[in-house]
């Protein structure tokens, strides 16, 4: 390989460092009690939404008939990160909420390498079913990686009651 390829090559390796599609994305969960900022999160998994399949058919109709959603169903979702300094603050809550469960609303944002975010989901009534910190050796090289799930009762803003006017 000539030098003028090679340098060609760092180029854009250095230009993929300032491109933005090229910088890894990261999840901030912001809690609406003030006092207990999650932090940033580099995987969340089941940000996902269900809806049962109801079907009516009428005794005139034969086989046809129609089907529409039902009720839904939120998966719960886990988030996971490199244990650091805000983990001592899911420890705080994690042992208030045992001992006097109120769940709590908040958002999780998609943010970029800036911070800005891109995409949010605003959760309603959540509370801790599970944490955990995986086995961590030193001589491996990894950080100790915490994973907090959480249950909740909806991102959609689809709690709101029939009953109540739009």
């Amino acid at each position: 390989m000539d030098i003028l390829a090679e340098a060609g090559g760092v180029q854009r390796q250095a230009n993929n460092l300032l491109d933005p599609v090229a910088m890894s994305h990261r999840y901030s969960v912001l809690i609406d009690n003030a006092l207990y900022h999650f932090g940033d999160w580099s995987r969340v998994t089941g940000l996902s939404v269900s809806w049962q399949l109801c079907e009516l058919r009428a005794g005139d109709q034969g086989n046809s008939g129609w089907h529409f959603p039902g009720t839904t169903s939120y998966e719960p979702i886990t988030l996971s990160r490199a244990a650091c300094a805000e983990s001592r603050v899911v420890q705080l809550w994690l042992s208030r909420t045992s001992k006097n469960p109120r769940p709590q609303s908040g958002t999780i944002q998609l943010v970029d390498f800036l911070g800005t975010p891109l995409v949010q989901w605003r959760l309603a009534e959540f509370f801790p079913i599970g944490w955990s910190i995986e086995t961590f050796d030193a001589s491996a090289g990894r950080p100790a990686v915490e994973t907090l799930r959480l249950a909740h009762n909806g991102f959609l803003g689809d709690e709101i009651s029939m009953a109540s006017p739009l």
